[in-house]
């Protein structure tokens, strides 16, 4: 599946971005490009709701810290809610331990991102049967 993204009209306080399916090396050009305008402008907040997002990989977590970068220069934030679990878990890696003391390149950083989500979903289907 490929990344679906849907920007809704800003806010006052905040503009909200829905991204649904695969955020990874051959769709966060879109987001970037789609995300400028939002970054450009003087909204304080941004929220990015993950619900129906299925994979991120280190590209989609690039541009999720550039936007937080351009936001935090100008004193706004970037909020993430309703993350799946697999893209919660690879939040937490990354927050604990920067990927560049990791991994020695982003294609091996993809691989292990990889893994760990598929491992996620597949706890998620074995408890699907209890």
């Amino acid at each position: 599946m490929d990344l679906t993204i849907r920007i809704d009209p800003t806010t006052a306080h905040s503009q909200r971005v829905y991204l649904a399916g695969r955020l990874d090396t051959s769709s966060y050009a879109e987001l970037d490009r789609q995300l400028g305008p939002v970054l450009a402008a003087s909204v304080p907040s941004l929220v990015l709701d993950l619900a129906d997002l299925e994979y991120i990989s280190s590209a989609g977590i690039r541009s999720i810290f550039r936007a937080r970068k351009a936001l935090a220069a100008r004193g706004g934030k970037v909020v993430v809610v309703n993350p799946q679990p697999q893209i919660q878990k690879v939040f937490d890696l990354v927050k604990a331990v920067p990927m560049n003391e990791i991994f020695s390149s982003v294609a091996e950083a993809d691989a292990y991102l990889d893994a760990m989500q598929r491992k996620v979903l597949a706890k998620g289907e074995d408890s699907d049967d209890d």
